[in-house]
């Protein structure tokens, strides 16, 4: 070894404490595959007397993580505090700032901040490696940068989100509604006891962003992609999809158009038949499309100590041989040098309307529907109940998306329903 690769880790929670324990068994195996000998030197977090499963007394401690980014004793700062702005931000533009290379796990702060932070490592002719920052263990973003930055990419989309995996694929197997199987993903350690970025689709959009930005070449865009979450999907939803031929999974799709990209984030009803149905529980896979590789896919853990960690110490390995990739595949020239996006949908829908059973309803359901030229596909109604709540499954043929949310605003407003409708995509993917 020529010399040594110095490294400090901002962040001892899951990620950070999985670095460490894999440094610990593995640094021989690691150094055989290095330019230079990885060593952890330096380490900062919240509370030095906390109780953890790991051994820090051998490493310099930081109560200041920007301390830490500007110290010359380090040659790498790994980030795995999390979070877009504040301390996380500042330490990582401290250490680019200064020279050094970084490291992060932190989706956020690069589908926020990606651009502003790729200037300044290219400045200082530091590198900024994030792999650890999309599906966990899953090497996706090595794999848009190099092994196929040959292509032209015309289609990503995946299951990001192992929470929300888990949660649909549970509610399909027991038929438990959606706040009981969250309790359980919590109790599980799945969920964070605020799951909000996870179920509301953030966490995935923040994952989308940076692979659009791979993938279009452009800085992220998070702002532009439309979110919706799983809130709303209750165990009817699930047990009519099943009787249809379908799953339903959270995705994250970019998909390249005549007019642009369709960048999105939402639930789909899915055939059973497909290969990205079969992805269960905590699971994340990626499909990916290209014009000379064709279909690819990636699968596997995305997300938990092992596998995040596994990804973190992949681009140290990177750093130590000279591996010098901008972090977005090429240079990012400018920031509003962006391709016009376009999140106008063609496709077909699910629809579950709880109405109250009585004679016309389906007529003016239909007529609005008729109005804004959206064809139905099929009626499902199960039983009678005069003058109670029944639900309508309604699936329609492909229709304008702007045209299908204009009826439904339309439908909304009907006296015979009595709670907003659910409605869900199907996608033949």
């Amino acid at each position: 070894m020529s010399s040594s690769l110095n490294i400090g880790i901002a962040g001892l929670g899951t990620v950070g404490s999985g670095v460490i324990e894999l440094f610990a068994n593995n640094l021989e195996h690691i150094n055989k595959r290095t330019g230079k000998f990885l060593k952890l030197t330096s380490v900062s977090a919240k509370d030095k007397s906390k109780k953890r499963n790991i051994n820090i007394n051998d490493f310099v401690w930081y109560d200041d993580p920007c301390d830490m980014a500007a110290s010359e004793d380090i040659d790498v700062f790994v980030e795995l505090i999390g979070g877009s702005d504040g301390i996380p931000k500042k330490s990582v533009e401290i250490a680019l700032s200064s020279g050094k290379h970084v490291v992060t796990a932190n989706k956020a702060l690069i589908a926020t901040h990606g651009f502003e932070l790729s200037k300044i490592a290219e400045l200082n002719s530091s590198l900024l490696n994030f792999e650890a920052s999309v599906a966990g263990g899953i090497p996706i973003i090595k794999s848009l940068k190099e092994s196929l930055a040959g292509n032209k990419l015309n289609k990503i989309y995946g299951i990001l989100n192992g929470t929300c995996n888990f949660i649909l694929t549970q509610m399909e197997k027991t038929g438990k509604p959606f706040a009981e199987v969250l309790r359980e993903a919590q109790k599980l350690g799945y969920a964070e006891s605020d799951p909000s970025f996870d179920i509301n689709g953030t966490d995935t959009a923040h994952k989308l962003a940076v692979l659009s930005a791979l993938m279009m070449g452009i800085p992220p865009n998070f702002s532009s992609i439309r979110i919706e979450g799983i809130e709303s999907i209750r165990s009817e939803d699930i047990a009519y999809s099943k009787k249809l031929g379908f799953c339903i999974k959270l995705l994250g799709i970019v998909l390249k158009k005549d007019r642009g990209y369709i960048q999105r984030v939402h639930p789909c009803m899915i055939p059973v038949t497909s290969s990205i149905s079969r992805i269960d529980d905590v699971k994340n896979a990626i499909f990916v499309e290209g014009n000379f590789i064709g279909p690819l896919v990636l699968e596997g853990l995305g997300a938990g100590s092992g596998p995040t960690a596994s990804a973190v110490v992949s681009d140290l390995i990177d750093i130590s041989k000279g591996n010098f990739i901008p972090p977005f595949g090429c240079s990012l020239e400018n920031k509003n040098n962006i391709e016009k996006i376009d999140t106008e949908r063609f496709g077909p829908w699910y629809i579950r309307l709880e109405v109250i059973d009585k004679p016309g309803v389906l007529a003016e359901i239909a007529a609005e529907l008729k109005n804004q030229s959206v064809s139905i596909e099929s009626v499902l109604q199960r039983g009678r109940a005069p003058g109670e709540c029944v639900s309508l499954i309604i699936t329609t043929h492909e229709t304008n998306e702007k045209n299908f949310k204009n009826a439904m605003e339309k439908i909304k407003k009907l006296n015979a329903l009595t709670e907003p409708p659910c409605m869900i995509r199907i996608e033949n993917f």
